[in-house]
């Protein structure tokens, strides 16, 4: 079955939006458009960018930029985490009866 889709009034820069989403992700749409309208303000009170248009854009920029850091960081702590099995692997392969 189908999860019903309700619009969900979010506001961003004191500007009111409906959004079609299923209930299942209500709260994580809440929580997006919190996060970006307080990045959004956070770039409009700093007075070095004017116009709803371009402090979207910035603050969208902003968000992929950490987005991406992110993902480096995570694929980073997976190579970590693969070389040491690795190394643990061999480890107990030289060190336990029938290993070589």
């Amino acid at each position: 079955m189908k999860p019903s889709v309700e619009p969900v009034k979010v506001t961003i820069l004191d500007k009111e939006y409906l959004i079609a989403c299923p209930e299942d992700e209500r709260e994580g749409l809440l929580r997006s458009a919190s996060i970006l309208n307080r990045r959004m303000r956070e770039i409009r009170e700093s007075g070095k960018v004017v116009g709803a248009d371009r402090i979207a854009v910035m603050a969208a920029l902003n968000l992929a930029h950490e987005l991406l850091r992110s993902e480096d960081a995570g694929n980073a702590l997976a190579d970590s985490l693969e070389q040491r099995l690795t190394n643990m692997h061999r480890r107990l392969d030289t060190a336990l009866p029938g290993g070589h």
